[in-house]
């Protein structure tokens, strides 16, 4: 059968129809904003607020890619390069908190210190508890790239270098860390974009950037157009982030001739420091993870009884969002991954790069795109349910994609062929053939999908229904009034429900 540069318009469409829908939104976040005269628009960009706003955001952003590299660059060597037992285990430990949403840990800090708290010290709010609270949360996808990329190092560059004379540090500084640089970009690149678009964090902990700013802004000031402006020169920072990590690679080559070398690495042996290297693994994750639990769980036996309904209630609510956000994720999610692998081209690249802009797209920015477009286009969808799903898909479909896109890789193109020369339609022969072959991709895609769902805030505060309380809004609206026992079972609920997901993730993938 020969090859065509297009897919087939049943596949066409759709993927179409779905990168509309993420580029659509913003544009006219950029036309709302603009829409303000040229003087008015330069006023608000050069107040002395919204400069302080641009240092704030930039200075955590900083802050936090040093402390999450001090931390995950030690830990990856620890349990890549070394003669550490349990390897396995702690690297499972150390990505656990994946699992806890910046915001609940925010609020556990917050519960545990202060007045009546269960340790004796101020509460940490301000610049240092947001830095450390985002550092805590974001570093394993710092450490799992960096990991990734120790064991994938050919230890010969590393041998060669020692023979010629060079000491240990100057190996590191000269021939590993340049191998890393890729992995470090990788990480930096997700870190840096979770810190852009925190707002959980910064808000509960009271240091503003330009989320925090915008959400003010909109709820608070009733000043859509400030907002609007706020939000462009955020999605201009996530823009030159991307383009940064996409400049500083293009030159980059640290690919080799051959094989490289097929010995695995001799392990550094730690001697009397094993202890000191167990209680480094093991701090991270007792800090992100083990005493926030232990404070939800002290937490939650001060809930009063009567407001169980109300957790059950909000349960039903994020498990009702999520889930339809996971369906439609994975159903836009298909054409384009269908797209990309039988049918590769510029144009396909494109389509799933534009798929990725709204995961990149900060979640406050990209909500207020939404209430923006629904107000002007859909007035009937303004804060219902359809568009709170909506924005949920267009927002976590590249979560989805992934998946979707590796299983495809799998499946041989000759079998659809083959369904084709028999008779069958392009989208008959899809669906009797190939699809049950990556059903098992579509559902780990939908799965991520609906875990993320369930822990989003910004798109759910600013999209949901009036009176619509998923788990995030009521752990965030009761710490906001310091009620911390009335938040704790909607956030224990939260981390255990994505601690089990996590942990299970991990799990299947090893298997």
């Amino acid at each position: 059968m020969p090859h065509r540069l297009l897919p087939p318009w049943p596949f066409l469409l759709p993927a179409l129809l779905t990168g509309g829908g993420v580029v659509l939104p913003l544009a006219y976040l950029g036309v709302r904003a603009l829409e303000a005269r040229p003087g008015v628009l330069l006023d608000l960009l050069s107040r002395p607020k919204t400069l302080q706003l641009l240092t704030n955001t930039l200075v955590l952003l900083l802050a936090v890619l040093v402390l999450t590299t001090l931390l995950a660059l030690p830990l990856a060597w620890l349990t890549t390069r070394t003669d550490l037992k349990g390897k396995r285990f702690f690297v499972l430990l150390l990505a656990l908190p994946l699992a806890v949403p910046g915001y609940v840990g925010a609020y556990t800090l917050l519960a545990a210190t202060g007045p009546g708290g269960l340790l004796p010290l101020p509460r940490p709010e301000g610049f240092w508890g947001a830095a450390w609270v985002l550092t805590l949360f974001t570093y394993p996808y710092l450490f799992l790239n960096l990991r990734a990329a120790f064991l994938g190092l050919d230890p010969g560059q590393e041998e060669a270098a020692r023979t010629l004379g060079h000491p240990p540090f100057s190996v590191l500084l000269r021939v590993t860390l340049p191998q890393l640089f890729p992995a470090f970009l990788s990480g930096w690149l997700v870190v840096g974009l979770h810190v852009l678009g925190d707002f959980g964090v910064v808000s509960l902990l009271r240091y503003e950037t330009f989320s925090y700013a915008i959400y003010l802004q909109y709820n608070a000031a009733f000043d859509r157009t400030y907002a609007a402006a706020l939000a462009l020169l955020l999605l201009t920072l996530t823009g030159g982030l991307l383009s940064l990590e996409a400049f500083l690679l293009r030159r980059h080559v640290i690919s080799r001739v051959g094989r490289g070398s097929g010995r695995a690495v001799q392990p550094v042996p730690l001697h009397g420091l094993r202890v000191l290297a167990h209680l480094a693994l093991l701090l991270p994750p007792f800090l992100a993870l083990g005493f926030p639990l232990y404070t939800l769980f002290h937490l939650a036996r001060r809930f009063p009884g009567g407001g169980l309904e109300a957790v059950g209630l909000a349960f039903a609510h994020s498990v009702l969002a999520a889930g339809l956000a996971a369906l439609l994720a994975v159903a836009m999610a298909l054409p384009i991954a269908y797209t990309g692998v039988r049918h590769p081209s510029l144009f396909s690249r494109l389509l799933e790069r534009v798929a990725y802009l709204g995961y990149a797209t900060p979640p406050l920015a990209y909500a207020l795109a939404w209430i923006f477009l629904s107000l002007r286009l859909f007035p009937f969808l303004y804060q219902t349910l359809p568009l709170l799903v909506l924005a949920y898909g267009f927002h976590l479909m590249a979560e989805g994609l992934g998946p979707i896109r590796a299983a495809l890789y799998q499946v041989p193109p000759r079998l659809e062929e083959a369904a084709r020369t028999l008779g069958r339609t392009p989208v008959q022969a899809f669906f009797q053939v190939t699809f049950p072959l990556l059903w098992r991709g579509a559902a780990a895609g939908g799965a991520l999908v609906f875990m993320a769902g369930m822990k989003e805030l910004p798109l759910t505060l600013l999209l949901a229904p009036l009176g619509y309380t998923t788990l995030a809004v009521r752990v965030f609206g009761y710490t906001q009034e310091a009620m911390f026992a009335e938040a704790a079972p909607f956030a224990l609920l939260i981390v255990l429900l994505s601690a089990a997901f996590v942990g299970v993730l991990l799990w299947s993938e090893r298997r």
